[in-house]
């Protein structure tokens, strides 16, 4: 027994000190002073530049400025060797000479890498802190964040804008052929004496060509002012931009929360009576459509909605039955379809068909 005891004494101290050097390994390591890899390395970046840590930014120029100029590559020709020794190392010594002095310059020069850096020298101890406020100021974008987000806005805004005077513009030109708008287009500008003024004569007699561009425009014109165009080809509006849409965000919450309030006042505590507009709103939100969409509806749809009540939820279940039915009937008299529905019978896309040459 006894010898048990004393062959198991080493081993325990062997587990003691594999204990302590693992909990040495994990706790946070205290720097011992300078640290490989941050700013100047071992070596104090004032010491590199030759000045003390009071120097002015002009100083600490100076320094740089005649250092650099001693070991820049370009112009280094080498020192003579010492007495009895050899020379500074050479081109190569003097390089990486050249670079540590740059680098004590670009870490000086700054105020705040500087600040750091000045921290980094009195508390030695915050390892970590160090590491994070090097890499940090190192990694960070050189352009503001801010900057590069407001400039991408305001270039999806203009695209967003132009895209949509485009879309604009091609459903104006649309109009502008189908028969029903252009007749009354055309009637408009010859009770107005637009037409008239295209036909002159004598001198101001123009080609045939040039009268026909422009009772065109006379009539996209007309187009244009007497025809309310709604949904996806509607004419933009600068304030519908994403730009303007972010920064009238606040109000439009706002705007929102306010009327929220006021429709739980009025129509769940008071209980008033829908009026049109909270009529149309309702079956809107059942439908599931957004403003412009259901703005581009045509007016006698909307009568037909509010006479069918189709804000009460069990009338608009009904109405939706009806048109599912009513789609099913279109789909199965229309050929296509029919096409469709033997050949997924017959063949489908999952079977292998051989066809005779």
């Amino acid at each position: 027994m006894a010898a048990v005891a004393a062959g198991g004494g080493p081993g325990r101290c062997r587990r003691w000190v594999l204990c302590l050097w693992l909990c040495a390994a994990l706790l946070p390591r205290a720097a011992r002073g300078l640290t490989e890899g941050l700013y100047c390395g071992r070596r104090v970046c004032y010491e590199v530049l030759g000045v003390s840590r009071q120097a002015s930014k002009a100083e600490i120029a100076r320094a740089y400025r005649q250092l650099a100029r001693k070991y820049h590559p370009d112009r280094y020709r080498g020192e003579p060797a010492a007495p009895g020794g050899s020379g500074d190392g050479g081109p190569q010594a003097a390089h990486e000479k050249f670079l540590l002095i740059a680098t004590a310059y670009e870490t000086l020069k700054d105020e705040e890498t500087r600040k750091d850096y000045d921290y980094m020298l009195d508390h030695p101890e915050e390892y970590y802190r160090h590491y994070y406020h090097y890499y940090s100021r190192r990694l960070a974008p050189k352009v503001d964040v801010r900057i590069v987000i407001l400039v991408t806005v305001c270039a999806i805004s203009v695209f967003q804008f132009f895209s949509w005077w485009s879309s604009y513009n091609e459903a104006i030109n649309y109009l502008a052929t189908v028969p029903k708008y252009r007749i009354q287009a055309t009637e408009i500008a010859r009770q107005q004496g637009l037409l008239n003024k295209t036909k002159e004569k004598g001198k101001n007699r123009r080609s045939k060509e040039e009268i026909r561009e422009e009772e065109e425009e006379i009539i996209k014109d007309i187009i244009k002012n007497k025809i309310d165009i709604k949904g996806g080809y509607q004419k933009p509006k600068i304030y519908d931009i994403l730009l303007f849409q972010i920064l009238l965000a606040p109000f439009y919450l706002c705007k929102y929360v306010v009327w929220y309030c006021w429709w739980i006042y009025c129509f769940t505590i008071k209980g008033q009576e829908y009026g049109v507009e909270e009529k149309l709103y309702i079956i809107r939100r059942y439908m599931k459509m957004s403003q412009s969409q259901f703005d581009s509806l045509e007016d006698h749809q909307k009568e037909t909605f509010l006479e069918r009540q189709l804000w009460i939820r069990e009338n608009y279940e009904v109405y939706k039955r009806e048109q599912e039915e009513e789609l099913k009937k279109k789909m199965a008299m229309d050929p296509r379809w029919k096409r469709y529905r033997r050949w997924m019978k017959n063949e489908g896309p999952g079977r292998l068909t051989f066809i005779d040459d």
